[in-house]
Order: structure tokens, then sequence, then C-alpha cells
């Protein structure tokens, strides 16, 4: 009998997206146990930073039993009031937005010497600034909205800011450069609303992003799976808005119909093909691995922009991620397993490297 490999996964987190990851990490929890090839260690992380060991995975309950992230050789997690050490093999953070997707959770789980799934601790950072994908992307020939950036504590010239904007045209929208799920995004159509909209924005994060933006945009996404030679890229889909200014987090899991896809999308094959190759190429630009989400804007003229990438893109059933990579012929248990494969497979890369100074 083949021995299960055993996989920790991390949810919750110190997060505006918090209530997402729960639900993501639930599919994931429960597609693992039904494989019958993993041992699944239900991790989850209250918005304290706490860590707890669960049963089932949700939100937290009296049952729940504290666990501490440990460098020790008898195991990486401890469970302090029993004096009891575990040591999963993979770690599978399904932790979306700050804390958890931008690098912070990356860099202890290598400061732990673990294997786990996604980016490293470079890309998830520089996937996360919204400014620096974008920066990253227009010098790959890829093209990105004009916008300008607003740093919270420092003063702005207002009049300038505004005659852009009057140049640029409206709508425009106002979000946060380091967050997911739209949160702290506004979409203004004049004057008025701008300022306001900054000030909103960064609530939730030191820098906001004022982007131009595109009329009555189709928007279309591409997932991507694996890293180098053996990377592929999804057949693309098309999201539909039928309620709301934009697809925000109310129309994404708020409100009943709020999210309508097409998977895969309505696009001319050459177009498909764009997209695919666009995304590949941010992907490796950024230094990604494992799994990633890339998200185009195309406008009425036919003018493709990139928007973001997401490298913890949301993983319930009904998500787009495992939804385009069915549509692509592989089934979400057959990612899952590519995606564990795979953090094996870069953490003995990276213990292959010397720690020792050369000569």
């Amino acid at each position: 009998m083949t021995e299960k490999t055993s996989v920790a996964v991390l949810y919750g987190g110190r997060s505006t997206e918090h209530e997402v990851s729960v639900h993501s990490a639930q599919t994931v929890c429960r597609l693992l146990r039904q494989s019958g090839k993993y041992d699944v260690t239900e991790i989850f992380i209250d918005r304290r930073g706490y860590w707890f060991l669960q049963k089932q995975c949700g939100p937290l309950s009296p049952d729940d039993r504290p666990v501490t992230p440990v460098i020790s050789s008898k195991g990486s997690l401890l469970l302090p009031e029993e004096g009891v050490f575990l040591k999963p093999e993979i770690y599978f953070p399904v932790l979306h937005g700050t804390n958890g997707e931008d690098g912070t959770m990356q860099g202890l789980l290598e400061t732990l010497d673990v294997a786990y799934v996604g980016c490293g601790v470079t890309a998830s950072a520089m996937a996360m600034d919204k400014e620096v994908a974008k920066v990253a992307a227009w010098k790959k020939g890829i093209p990105v909205l004009p916008y300008k950036k607003i740093s919270r504590g420092e003063s702005y010239d207002k009049a300038s800011l505004e005659n852009w904007a009057a140049q640029t045209g409206y709508p425009l929208f106002v979000k946060p450069v380091r967050l997911g799920s739209s949160v702290g995004v506004t979409k203004v159509k004049s004057v008025s609303q701008l300022h306001r909209a900054i000030e909103f924005a960064l609530r939730f994060d030191t820098d906001a992003l004022i982007e131009q933006g595109v009329e009555s945009p189709r928007e279309v996404f591409c997932a991507l799976l694996g890293e180098g030679t053996t990377l592929r890229s999804s057949l693309c889909g098309e999201l539909k808005t039928p309620c709301g200014e934009f697809f925000d987090y109310q129309a994404k899991y708020i409100t009943e119909g709020g999210c309508e896809t097409r998977v895969p999308a309505d696009l001319p094959p050459q177009m498909q093909q764009e997209i695919r190759q666009y995304s590949e190429v941010i992907f490796k630009a950024l230094r990604c691995s494992g799994l990633a989400r890339v998200d185009f804007l195309i406008g009425k003229d036919g003018k493709l922009w990139f928007s973001e990438i997401n490298t913890i893109p949301g993983l319930s059933e009904t998500s787009l991620y495992p939804q385009l990579f069915e549509a692509s012929g592989l089934s979400y248990s057959q990612v899952l397993d590519e995606l564990i494969s795979l953090a094996r497979h870069t953490w003995k890369s990276r213990r292959s490297l010397s720690v020792e100074r050369a000569g």
C-alpha cells in the first residue's frame, strides 16, 4: 500500500480576504482527502495571526488546538499544550491577499525549511504589487493602462493629478496597490469623487493606484500551472457582470448571480493564443512557479490590456482557476497532484544550493 503524503493546508489569515481563503481551503482539503493520496492537516490562522489545528476546515471553533510554527528536527509544527510535534511533508498556503499571498508566508515557510505549494518569496511579493507587475509586463512589451501612484503620508499635487485625470479621461479606477478581491476599489466618474476614492484605497494599503478605465471592457483570464519548461497555460475564460458598476467584492462573493463566467471564452483563436502567450511571459518575468491566474481587459476597440496577476487565485470549485483547467482537459484533482509534486521538486532544488562560501 502506497504511503500517503502529509499536507498541511494553511487558510484564513490576517487579511481582508479571510473568509474567501477559508472558502477556497474547504474545497482543497475535501478534494485532497477524497483522493486517498494525502493525510491532510488543516491549519486555521485567525485575524490576529494565531495558528490553530482544526479537525475540519472552517471558522474558528472551541475544539481547535493552538499550534506554533517552529524550527526543529522533530517537526515544523508544535502543539504547545501537548508537547507534540507535527511534521507535514508539504505546506499548501491557501491564503489570499496580504500576509499570505505577498511573500510574507513564503518567507516563513522557507525559514522553516519546508516544501510549499506555489510561488516563492520574490515572485509572490512582485506579483502582489500591482505597479511592479505592470512594470514587468510593460518591459516585456505587453500593453498596460496609464496610471499614477499615491502613497500614504506623502503630500501630492492635487491640481496636477486632476489635470492628468482630465486628460486621461474618466472613468478611472482607484485601488490599493497590494490587495485582491476588489477590496478598496472605486470606479471614479468625475473629479468630485477622485480624492475621496484615494483616501478610501489608502485605508487598506500604504499605496493607491489611479488607473485609466476601459469603457465597457471584457474581462478575460488565463490560468497557469508549472514552471520553466513544464509551464502550461489554460484556455481563456471570460467574466460576465450582470449587476453593479464593475466586478467588485459584492458581485464576486455576496450577490447571487453576481459572478457569471464563460469558460472557455468566446474569443478569436489568434487573441486566445496572444493572451496565453502574454500570460506565460508575465509568469516567467515575475519568476513565478506553481500556479497563478492572469487577468486582462479587452476594450470596445479590441485593444488588449494586462490587468493583474494572482499567485493564489480563488480555489473553490466554482472559482475561475479550476474551471479554466477543467475546460483545458485537466481535472481539479490532477491540478492539485501536480502542484504538490512541484512543491516537493522545488524544495529539493532549493536545498541543493550551497550555503557555504566558495573557496
